[in-house]
């Protein structure tokens, strides 16, 4: 099994490479002291659960981990009082939720970690995905983000049981 790693100034490692990666606009923070909506990207290790792609975008990522193309109607409840918390929900969704078509390329392809996920506790943070950077690494609401163009060649070697490790 891999482990990847990614460290709070930015650096992400994979067994064969070096790259640059997007953090939080809050900083990363242990993952207990993680609030909904602090845009903190959580310290800790992350199972990669399943990528999501966008079909009109490209084709799927080549990778051995679990695939699934976002269709229109995709959704990621951000509602922590809601029995659908950090879950995929059908849009349109009665509570908060991110919609997993980005117009702006960010989720072109989607990696789902194990962050608060098994079970969920309610404002803990929701959607913390591995996704595709802007192009100036501008930070992100929590998540970590790489070039797209990494982030494919990370899914090349990545399979079932891999792990992303955040850390200082």
């Amino acid at each position: 099994m891999t482990r990847f790693t990614v460290t709070s100034d930015g650096r992400f490692s994979a067994p064969d490479a070096l790259c640059r990666a997007a953090l939080g606009k809050g900083g990363v923070k242990p993952e207990a002291g993680k609030v909904e909506g602090d845009g903190a990207t959580p310290l800790g290790i992350y199972v990669l659960r399943r990528v999501l792609y966008r079909t009109d975008r490209g084709a799927a990522p080549e990778t051995t981990l679990p695939v699934r193309p976002i269709r229109p109607d995709d959704g990621w409840c951000d509602a922590p009082d809601d029995p659908a918390y950090n879950r995929p929900v059908r849009l349109p969704y009665p509570a908060s939720c991110e919609e997993m078509t980005r117009a702006d390329g960010l989720y072109d392809i989607v990696v789902v970690l194990s962050h608060n996920d098994d079970p969920p506790v309610p404002g803990r943070g929701s959607a913390i995905f591995l996704h595709c950077a802007r192009p100036d690494y501008a930070p992100t609401e929590g998540c970590v983000a790489l070039a797209k163009s990494d982030l494919e060649a990370v899914l090349k070697g990545a399979a079932p049981g891999d792990t992303l490790e955040i850390r200082r």
